[in-house]
């Protein structure tokens, strides 16, 4: 029952967007927690589910430090986590999640290139990104966190979004 509570809290924080104001939870915090049920609702194709799953986050230590800590002796979807946290792109060789911080968004086109057609779920932070091909995006607006949810982007790298993840998502 508090599995199921907490469920529904999230889901309507991701609805509604969580506020952006000072003094609330560190920004690394939420989009540490949006990214762990990002997962929960994604379905990866059968060859990828072999191996550990892997989560690579790029340019942003803390962030991987609190994915880590989510993921302490837990699984997904049957594997083993392995959090990689990386400087830049050309260190990543291959992920389930791929997370690329706003302060390395440059590297988006090598990121791009690198893993469209493969079976990665491809999160970035900043604006427009979405658009030019991120699976997940997160955006700001009116002061609230919301996502972006490239349908295209997902399709194309075998991924498959629930709907309950759609419906909470601005679908591009």
């Amino acid at each position: 029952m508090k599995r199921i509570s907490r469920v529904f809290i999230l889901i309507a924080l991701m609805a509604f967007g969580f506020s952006l104001k000072s003094g609330e939870r560190p920004i690394h915090e939420i989009h540490s927690m949006l990214m762990f049920n990002f997962i929960k609702y994604v379905e990866w194709p059968a060859d990828a589910k072999s191996g550990n799953f892997v989560i690579a986050v790029v340019g942003d230590e803390n962030v991987a430090s609190t994915i880590q800590n989510f993921y302490t002796n837990r699984t997904v979807k049957g594997q083993t986590v392995k959090v990689v946290n990386v400087d830049n792109v050309s260190e990543v060789n291959n992920a389930h999640v791929l997370y690329l911080s706003s302060n390395r968004s440059k590297e988006f086109e090598t990121a791009i290139e690198k893993f469209t057609g493969k079976s990665t779920l491809m999160i970035t932070d900043k604006n427009g990104l979405g658009k030019k091909g991120s699976c997940i995006n997160f955006q700001e607006i009116n002061g609230k966190l919301k996502f972006e949810i490239n349908q295209e982007s997902i399709k194309g790298n075998n991924l498959k979004v629930s709907n309950q993840l759609s419906s909470m998502g601005i679908l591009i």
